[in-house]
């Protein structure tokens, strides 16, 4: 199993911190997971809140390509409605050959109302700008050329530099949950990005989709999706309380910037899988929302967390991971420590799953 971390650059949960001291936190902590043997660091975009602030995780990427040499880097992902294709492309292109072809190019088309708004924009129109946005990126990476005639990036066609050095075929992501996203994930030929926020019994219909989607498009068994994790590794007598508050905290924080109890979703064209999520907020509450979650995401002792990663492998066959460590006003030292335990107990024990599945593949 390829597992990598996920970066959030959050202050959603901690008294008073600096936004400077978030980014060097991360930072730290990517520097150590790169020592500690995760295969990839992966950021996100968001803007503007305490829920997370990277607004550039493509530039970012290019300056941890430098700082961390043996990890791959990742955006997990860039909101294609939020850039322009062009300059995306080119970023993109610079930054897989400053990695020397260790950039893991992930794509999404965003979901916070209040970003969209921001960027003078509606909900929507991500479906249609984040298409038409998609396929002039994805040709411009095996061609280097762009151009588009479309509703929203008219683009004459124009020779990218520098120009592509790697192939990254195999190295798109696209974040998939709707119906609209899993066919556009499928249809592109990107692994399928989803997050771990509910029980997987319910998720495994989507991802089931997904592959029949890309199967029938490519003619050839889907890969692997990364499932964007929430991780407290601890051996501490009371891992379950520190645990569900962390965990619980995100929740709240997620809650507040996609202002899930509103019924929005509902209206906005394309999020039909956030809409029936925003109905069952409103039905279970923040309390029971935090349950599902906690039945999701991976917690406790690293045997307990084997056990879960173990059961979930069972259900969904083989996907790659990208943890986070560090959410929910989770202390520096807390981080640290549950990412250090993790690589010491857990990381081995998944890392003979990823040979397994690659003798059996």
């Amino acid at each position: 199993m390829d597992v990598g971390i996920q970066m959030i650059f959050a202050s959603y949960g901690w008294e008073n911190m600096d936004d400077g001291q978030v980014w060097d936190e991360e930072i730290r902590l990517a520097r150590l997971a790169d020592e500690l043997g995760f295969t990839c660091l992966w950021a996100v975009e968001h803007h503007f809140n305490d829920y997370s602030f990277c607004p550039d995780n493509l530039q970012l990427a290019a300056y941890l390509a430098a700082l961390c040499p043996n990890a791959d880097v990742g955006t997990a992902a860039v909101i294609l409605p939020w850039n322009n294709p062009l300059r995306v492309a080119e970023k993109a292109i610079a930054a897989d050959i400053m990695s020397g072809g260790r950039l893991r190019f992930g794509i999404g088309r965003g979901l916070a109302r209040r970003e969209f708004a921001a960027f003078n924009q509606t909900m929507d129109q991500s479906r249609e700008r984040f298409d038409e946005a998609a396929a002039m990126i994805l040709d411009a990476l095996k061609t280097g050329y762009i151009e588009g005639n479309g509703k929203y990036y008219p683009q004459p066609r124009v020779e990218l530099r520098p120009r592509p050095r790697h192939d990254m075929s195999d190295r798109i992501y696209a974040v998939a949950s709707s119906d609209d996203s899993l066919a556009a994930a499928a249809r592109l030929g990107a692994r399928m990005v989803m997050f771990a926020d509910r029980p997987w019994e319910l998720r495994f219909p989507a991802i089931q989709t997904y592959r029949r989607l890309f199967a029938e498009a490519h003619g050839r068994i889907a890969p692997p999706e990364l499932i964007a994790d929430f991780c407290v590794c601890t051996t501490r007598a009371d891992e379950e309380e520190v645990s569900r508050r962390h965990l619980g905290s995100f929740v709240k924080s997620n809650i507040e910037h996609y202002e899930l109890m509103s019924d929005h979703f509902s209206q906005a064209k394309g999020y039909n899988a956030y809409a029936q999520k925003s109905e069952i907020a409103r039905k279970t509450g923040v309390e029971g929302m935090i349950d599902g979650f906690m039945k999701a995401a991976i917690w406790g002792s690293p045997d307990r967390i084997l056990r879960a990663l173990e059961a979930r492998r069972t259900l969904l066959g083989a996907f790659e991971m990208s943890t986070s460590f560090r959410f929910g006003g989770i202390p520096y030292d807390l981080a640290e420590s549950s990412m250090r335990l993790f690589a010491k107990e857990v990381l081995p024990v998944v890392k003979t799953w990823q040979a397994e599945a690659a003798v059996a593949a």
